[in-house]
């Protein structure tokens, strides 16, 4: 009785063999193996589709879109590889590109919180804040527990110098999630901004007590210790006889 491979053409072999090793992080092989596939095969949208997510991986983004490109020419409404598309343009700075991959994928897909995700931060790089803000707000709006939707928001409002807002997002997220423990360092930080000290080091201790193994820590810590008040001086009573 003949193996299940044996039956596969020799692309669909390729192109498993491909997603396996794509699967493992091992981007430069799973590309030999795609391009393999596209060689014996040419009208092959998952090889093309697999070829430019493993390019993608490598951030040679000219490479990814061409592939992705050829995707998209043999299947238009595959959602995936729009979005893929619009991060490949992305990355490669070409922004009006990006927009109307990211729509045109949440057009097939509206569902893919995701993708729109990537849509708000698209016009963040663009220098459209008030636009991404509105994006997130939409996303929050028709899933009010998708945390990412919140982080990104909060993020934005602090590079806005909005920290007074978001103040109210970062605790909006604990709400949501208790355990989320940046939202401790985000409080204190626009505390810190609003000039609320005590409030702050307030916010900078539980971070720190909650996440000791931080990367920051040590930067965070000498923040917090500057915030505290001198010490008095003591008064020294010897006298020098």
């Amino acid at each position: 009785m003949k193996s299940q491979d044996s039956l596969k053409s020799p692309a669909e072999n390729f192109s498993l063999r491909a997603d396996e090793l794509f699967s493992k992080n091992k981007n430069n092989e799973a590309v030999k193996c795609y391009l393999n596939s596209v060689l014996i095969k040419r009208v092959n949208p998952k090889a093309y589709k697999g070829l430019g997510a493993a390019y993608k991986n490598m951030k040679r983004y000219d490479k990814a879109i061409y592939a992705l490109e050829k995707a998209k020419e043999i299947t238009p409404f595959d959602a995936d590889i729009y979005r893929e598309l619009g991060i490949c343009y992305l990355a490669n700075g070409d922004f009006s590109k990006a927009v109307k991959c990211f729509m045109q994928s949440i057009k097939l897909n509206p569902d893919n919180l995701d993708t729109q995700i990537q849509f708000a931060v698209a016009h963040e790089i663009m220098d459209e804040p008030e636009m991404a803000l509105m994006i997130y707000q939409k996303i929050i709006e028709t899933a009010p527990k998708y945390q990412k939707a919140y982080v990104q928001k909060a993020s934005l409002l602090m590079q806005m110098e909005m920290y007074e807002d978001a103040c109210k997002v970062f605790k909006t997220i604990l709400k949501i999630n208790p355990d989320y423990y940046r939202s401790y360092l985000g409080i204190g930080i626009c505390f810190d901004k609003l000039g609320e000290s005590a409030k702050a080091k307030r916010y900078y201790r539980k971070y720190l007590n909650l996440k000791p193994e931080a990367y920051n820590f040590i930067s965070v810590k000498n923040r917090l210790i500057s915030l505290l008040p001198d010490e008095p001086v003591k008064k020294n009573f010897l006298k020098i006889v």
